[in-house]
């Protein structure tokens, strides 16, 4: 088999030269060869060499000379089914050949002529099948020298003339915009030929005011008047009117597809065959017809520029109008937005350089920007709702039953009162969003506020904010997809634009917010420095170090976050969350706690731990008071009769204190979710096994007796409890390996909504807790989502 030759082995298990990826072991090799993406690469792997082998190069022709006139003439040697012309880097061409009889045909000859000319006809060239790498994808657009970048802005004399500098380095050029404008009008004429009375209007960065240096070209192929046209013309074919002298009607070019019944499919398809036809230029054209917004990408290559075409995607279009407005409102909104830009691309929070991916897209940066500038006092931008009151009866708009009203012009628009400079407007966006809550709001540029996000949580009937006329279909909508990050679009606000977001960027972002916080508060932010060194945004836009997180020197604590997640949760508790208002982060608190005591108690099968008898003692020595407290007035949760450690309730007045009749010994102190919760639980555990050792092994074991579909780990409970019972069943003797302890508290507000577990050591004569946490540091945040997740 041709694949085997792709593995080798290597020092991390195995690697596919192929997929250019690492296996682990034999069976995860096992699987990935049988994936869709080594599946695919063989495919067009095999495909590629039948072309090669069908394929024929040919030289020393006339310039002039066309594809069709090469067609014809090595037709005499077998039919051809595709030529391929390349007359920048020199007059030659490819003959594919549809059968391998044709090629060897044509290089039997030994003489070939066209137009009284000799030409040469050899094997095509050889070349091994390799993935083209994202370093040479990346290396195609150009970029700016950051040394020179750093270079012009320390020559600037303050903050503010080093925006405008980041802006006149980044933004279009009048020739770049000149460029794409003459590209629109030249895919508008050929598209008018088969697609009477359509247009292409573009939309996004290019247009936007905001766009930079080799941006994509988006655009949008609205055939709403194209469908008329069809519609008429079908019923001048019925009654015989304005036929041609074929008997055909003159639209018959959209005689192949029904525009008003037609899939999205069949339509992209058509835009691809335009394309590539009949668009001088245009390469690498390709159909996605199953992404969440229906697009065509294509690259044309004379302005080496990327392009995407959608259809009758007409909120896009009115989103661009928008973000022209916001721009024309305030000349202080377009430095801002491209600093935090450039800003989020050097460390590591934006830049996807594929579209989809776990950072920001400049897009939801863009609206960051506009939404801080709501928010400011007095506030630089009004509110879109503010805008819809502003328009009048003739800027209404509502599309797909969203009200997309806003004036046309700036000056329809009060000035802003706020008079504070750049340099000030940048640091008050670093320290509104260093404290603003993401996980427990909903950014709305519509009301200019956030939202709770108990708002949004259990919403599986109609929408509040569903808009007027919209279909069924549409208002059973559960709202937007919910994550770390949620930043409503300003007109579809079932869209969160941050929807792919992932934590990790999110905790990044908030981060990199408090320490640019930090620095703008210093001189080296405000005054230009006289010695020459960097200021102002040089050192703000430094690099991501990925050693900043222990920059402090200070010793690394045994903590694991695990952070609220609306997406992961199941479907009756987002319903408690939602209902719960306020105290949603309490309540989610409890049941955290409960399932962070399953996993320890059923699935690790930990037992509870006598606390150390000095306790009390290292307590009163520095650490927490109120845990000597909880010691003493809970006896029994600390006897061996009890199955676990709940979470310990802050101590209340006496007269408010429960008796201890009211917790029985044999029975684990429950979080009672109708009460209020506290903000801090412990427990005291002991763990007699190393269930962490070998685990995976004993997993893939126990799931081939079984015949269960694999799951990947931490997403079965029952599973991964029998996986651990395996493993104590194996063990010749139960000793006590070691005891810990766990204190949890829930940490909200203005940071991260995220319960952090923090263990210590009571008891570790042997040595394994390192391991043992190392362990609990992936395994735990994933069973608890799962639990969460299945929660009724």
């Amino acid at each position: 088999m041709e694949c085997e030759g792709d593995v080798q082995s290597s020092a991390k298990g195995f690697y596919c030269k192929l997929c250019d990826i690492n296996a682990p072991n034999k069976l995860s090799l096992q699987e990935h060869l049988k994936g869709k993406k080594h599946q695919h690469l063989c495919r067009l792997r095999a495909k590629r060499k039948a072309q090669a082998e069908n394929s024929i190069f040919v030289s020393g022709f006339k310039p002039d000379t066309s594809r069709t006139e090469l067609a014809e003439y090595f037709q005499q040697y077998g039919p051809v089914s595709e030529v391929i012309m390349d007359k920048e880097k020199g007059v030659y061409a490819i003959v594919e050949f549809s059968e391998t009889a044709g090629t060897q045909s044509a290089l039997a000859q030994l003489e070939h002529r066209m137009d009284g000319l000799k030409i040469r006809v050899k094997p095509r060239e050889r070349k091994d099948f390799a993935l083209a790498s994202k370093e040479k994808h990346d290396t195609k657009r150009p970029h700016i020298s950051l040394e020179k970048l750093n270079y012009e802005i320390c020559q600037a004399a303050s903050v503010n003339e080093q925006m405008l500098k980041v802006v006149e380095s980044f933004q279009l050029s009048e020739n770049d915009q000149k460029a794409r404008e003459l590209l629109v009008q030249l895919l508008q004429e050929v598209f008018t030929e088969f697609l009477p009375d359509c247009q292409i209007v573009p939309f996004g960065s290019s247009v936007n005011t905001f766009g930079v240096h080799s941006c994509d070209l988006d655009l949008v192929l609205d055939l709403e008047h194209t469908k008329a046209v069809q519609t008429q013309g079908k019923k001048s074919e019925q009654t015989g009117e304005n036929q041609s002298e074929d008997g055909r009607s003159e639209d018959s070019m959209l005689s192949d597809i029904d525009l008003a019944t037609a899939s999205p499919a069949e339509v992209l398809e058509l835009v691809t065959a335009i394309l590539l036809k009949c668009v001088p230029g245009v390469h690498k054209v390709q159909s996605l017809s199953t992404a969440r917004l229906p697009v065509v990408k294509f690259s044309y290559r004379e302005l080496s520029l990327q392009g995407d075409i959608t259809i009758n995607n007409r909120l896009a279009v009115r989103n661009t109008r928008f973000l022209q407005l916001v721009s024309g409102l305030d000349s202080r909104v377009r430095p801002l937005v491209y600093t935090v830009r450039f800003w989020a691309k050097q460390k590591q929070l934006a830049g996807n350089p594929f579209g989809g991916g776990p950072l920001l897209n400049n897009y939801a940066l863009t609206l960051l920007v506009i939404f801080y500038l709501q928010n400011v006092n007095p506030p630089v931008l009004p509110s879109v709702e503010q805008l819809k009151n502003l328009a009048c009866e003739e800027e209404q708009c509502v599309i797909d039953g969203w009200d997309c009203s806003f004036p046309s012009l700036p000056l329809r628009v009060p000035t802003s009162k706020n008079t504070e400079d750049l340099c000030a407007l940048l640091f008050g966006f670093f320290t509104f969003y260093s404290k603003f809550d993401f996980p427990g709001s909903v950014v709305s540029l519509r009301e200019g506020r956030a939202l709770p996000i108990t708002d949004f949580l259990g919403r599986d009937e109609a929408m509040t904010d569903t808009p007027e006329g919209s279909d069924q279909k549409q208002k059973q909508i559960t709202g937007p997809k919910l994550g770390p990050v949620n930043i409503l679009d300003p007109f579809d606000l079932h869209h969160n634009v941050a929807g792919n977001v992932s934590e990790r960027t999110h905790r990044n972002f908030h981060r990199e917010c408090c320490e640019a916080e930090k620095y703008c508060r210093s001189q080296q932010y405000h005054h230009k420095s006289a010695k020459g060194k960097s200021w102002g945004l040089v050192r703000l836009f430094a690099p991501h170090d990925g050693g900043s997180q222990s920059k402090d020197g200070k010793e690394k604590t045994l903590d694991i976050s695990i952070p609220f997640r609306a997406s992961i949760l199941s479907e009756s508790l987002r319903k408690e969350l939602g209902s719960a208002g306020d105290a949603f982060r309490l309540h989610w608190f409890g049941k955290l706690c409960t399932a962070v005591e399953t996993v320890f108690k059923d699935v690790l099968k930990c037992t509870p731990a006598e606390e150390p008898a000095n306790n009390q003692h290292q307590t009163k020595s520095g650490k927490d008071e109120e845990e000597e407290v909880n010691n003493n007035k809970s006896p029994t949760t600390t006897g061996q009769q009890v199955t676990t450690h709940s979470g310990v309730k802050r101590p209340l007045p006496v007269e408010e204190s429960p008796s201890s009749s009211s917790s029985p010994q044999g029975k684990r102190q429950r979080l009672d979710p109708c009460a209020q919760h506290p903000d801090k639980s412990h427990w005291s555990l002991a763990q007699r096994h190393q269930v962490w050792a070998g685990r995976r092994k004993v997993r893939r074991d126990l799931l081939k007796k079984s015949e269960e579909s694999a799951e990947p780990e931490g997403s079965c409970s029952s599973i991964e409890s029998r996986v651990t019972q395996c493993i104590i069943e194996k063990e010749a003797d139960p000793r006590d390996l070691l005891e810990f302890r766990v204190d949890a508290a829930v940490v909200g507000g203005g940071e991260s909504t995220k319960a952090v577990l923090k263990f210590s050591s009571t008891n570790d004569l042997t040595g394994h807790f390192q391991d043992f946490f190392h362990f609990l540091e992936s395994f735990l945040p994933k069973m608890v989502d799962t639990l969460l997740a299945k929660l009724q």
